[in-house]
């Protein structure tokens, strides 16, 4: 069998050809092709990676954010609950105290008005009893309220204790101004004389005397001299009676609404007349 050659270099050249052909235009685009998409999966595998990286950190910022949230809200809550509390006892001591400052300022209107209410009481007792005695008197001995005083005030001066005598001599020795005698009554002359002998007679010498009558003193009579005073009245029983019905009051009402003692009534050691000698 004879080659023909012609042939056989034509079909290698054919076959070069389509080689060279399918390399061209067919191998080279789907290689391109699929180097490209190669890269671009590579690509985008990279930009989902890149994504995924930001996600994750953007996951990771947002449970950071939210457990600090959490903290800060619990440390709020905390401290809105202390305050809350705190409020709550602050509110709660200012209430007790409003309370005790309500109940103490009853305790002291109820405390004046029992002792406006006892003033008024040892007032009226004291003109209603001058003017009972006044009038036991009248009925009775034929010798008015006053000049029984008159006569008590000026036997005392007689009486003098020497400690009180001496005391009083000194004041009236050394005062520039007239003794003053103040009564609640309008002293009549003959007893005017009396006190003024009683006076002389008692000191010696002869005393300035200058007569007033006050509604300060209740049924008593009282001579001051440079500061001394000499005083008969018959406050001193009411004083003590005050004493006495202000005592019992206290053991009868609770210790929140004791009354508090009179001054003068709580100065007087019994209840007898007496005559007072000291500074004025």
């Amino acid at each position: 069998m004879l080659i023909d050659w012609f042939t056989v270099g034509a079909q290698i050249v054919n076959f070069l050809v389509l080689v060279w052909l399918l390399q061209h235009f067919l191998y080279k685009p789907i290689l391109n092709a699929i180097d490209a998409r190669e890269k671009r999966i590579a690509a985008e595998l990279a930009d989902a990676d890149a994504k995924k990286a930001e996600a994750e950190k953007e996951r990771t910022n947002f449970e950071d954010k939210n457990n600090a949230f959490v903290q800060q809200r619990s440390a709020l809550l905390n401290k809105a609950t202390d305050e809350a509390k705190a409020e709550r006892e602050r509110l709660i001591d200012q209430a007790k105290k409003d309370a005790e400052t309500l109940r103490t300022n009853q305790a002291d209107a109820l405390r004046g008005d029992q002792l406006r209410l006892g003033n008024e009481i040892t007032l009226l007792a004291e003109k209603e009893v001058f003017a009972i005695a006044r009038k036991t008197l009248t009925d009775l001995a034929t010798v008015s309220l006053e000049e029984r005083v008159g006569e008590v005030f000026t036997r005392q001066l007689r009486e003098l204790d020497p400690k009180a005598k001496e005391l009083l001599g000194t004041a009236l020795k050394n005062s520039s101004q007239p003794a003053r005698v103040r009564s609640a009554f309008v002293l009549p002359a003959d007893q005017r004389a009396a006190i003024q002998n009683a006076l002389n007679e008692t000191f010696s010498a002869a005393i300035q005397i200058q007569f007033e009558d006050s509604q300060d003193l209740i049924c008593g009579i009282e001579l001051t001299a440079n500061g001394q005073k000499v005083a008969w009245s018959i406050s001193s029983y009411l004083n003590a009676l005050s004493k006495k019905v202000s005592d019992l009051v206290d053991t009868q009402s609770p210790p929140a609404f004791k009354t508090a003692p009179r001054p003068d009534a709580a100065k007087v050691p019994a209840p007898e007349p007496a005559a007072l000698v000291g500074a004025k």
